[in-house]
């Protein structure tokens, strides 16, 4: 097998000590980063559904925002207006045909189905969830509200299935600042959705919270595939696993201290769009740098804690 390297190696002056950061510090690889951020995400999601949904004093506080938005008090919400006229059966369809046309111009067509499977399972699996699966119990001291189960929210999951479906067909030096311009819009999306007495909080960040699992978990499985060998601190990694929770558990707490009407609805509009915007960027740490289309004979592995290539040629099989 002959091989070729191409690497540039670090002048004495600057090499690290032998064995010096290995004892210093524990690392995990890549895929692993993305599955811990994945299952972090999804555990937050079960969170999200228990506390709001199933206790009593997460009914009562939504119940008192979903009041609010509906009672037609709130003459200054004409920014949310917009999200009624849209069609998100086309915004969808003009979604596939913007990752298609990505995919191609890119000349990377095996990036569609990556793409394709995050823009429609998490939609396929949002209404599944909320229309068969999950139950909106009436608790006794849940307060007034629509009984029907409204989580996780259709018109969140598809502005985040969207946008996590971005993420594999685009360029990784765009990445970071597509990705975090479209948190803005799907911060949006989720604060009109409780302005306009669609949703609850709870909804909105279950969304967020199902699409980037998604997004995380297909992504640990292709870095697998693709053998990054790039390493990430291990306290990194349970940071990244705990901080969606953590998320869920600061909306939690801020919107339970509010007891006004008006003071809940103000809460809840702009919780729903920091935990979206909270969400895509935790999503983003572990994505931002990963190349998910398959390179046959490329391996990218660490060295002295710095990345080396190694183009690998192998003979071809007779």
């Amino acid at each position: 097998m002959a091989v070729l390297t191409h690497e540039t190696k670090p002048t004495p002056a600057h090499r690290p000590a032998p064995g010096r950061h290995a004892e210093a510090r524990l690392t995990l690889s890549r895929a692993v980063f993305q599955l811990a951020t994945g299952l972090g995400l999804a555990a937050a999601f079960v969170v999200t559904y228990v506390l709001f949904v199933h206790t009593s004093a997460g009914q009562l506080a939504e119940n008192g925002v979903v009041r609010s938005a509906q009672s037609g008090r709130w003459s200054t919400m004409d920014w949310a207006g917009p999200l009624r006229d849209q069609d998100m059966v086309l915004v969808l369809g003009a979604a596939a045909i913007v990752l298609v046309g990505l995919a191609l111009l890119r000349r990377k067509p095996g990036l569609l189905v990556p793409a394709l499977s995050v823009l429609v399972l998490p939609l396929v699996t949002a209404q599944l969830l909320k229309l068969y699966l999950l139950e909106r119990p009436e608790l006794p001291d849940g307060g007034y509200g629509p009984g029907h189960n409204s989580f996780p929210s259709g018109h969140v999951s598809a502005a985040m299935a969207i946008l996590m479906a971005l993420t594999f067909v685009l360029p990784q030096r765009f990445r970071p600042a597509i990705i975090g311009t479209g948190g803005i819009a799907v911060a949006w999306v989720a604060s009109s959705t409780i302005a306009l007495g669609w949703h609850r909080l709870s909804d909105t960040a279950g969304a967020c919270l199902l699409g980037a699992s998604f997004a995380c978990l297909l992504a640990a499985w292709l870095t697998t595939r693709r053998r990054d060998l790039r390493r990430t601190p291990a306290v990194l990694v349970a940071l990244a696993t705990v901080a969606p929770t953590g998320i869920v558990l600061i909306g939690f707490a801020v919107l339970n201290t509010a007891t006004a009407g008006a003071a809940q609805f103000v809460a809840a509009l702009v919780l729903g769009a920091l935990s979206a915007v909270g969400i895509v960027l935790v999503t983003l740490w572990p994505l931002r740098g990963s190349a998910f289309e398959r390179r046959t004979g490329v391996e990218t592995r660490v060295v002295d804690d710095l990345l080396e290539t190694r183009l690998v040629k192998r003979p071809e099989r007779i």
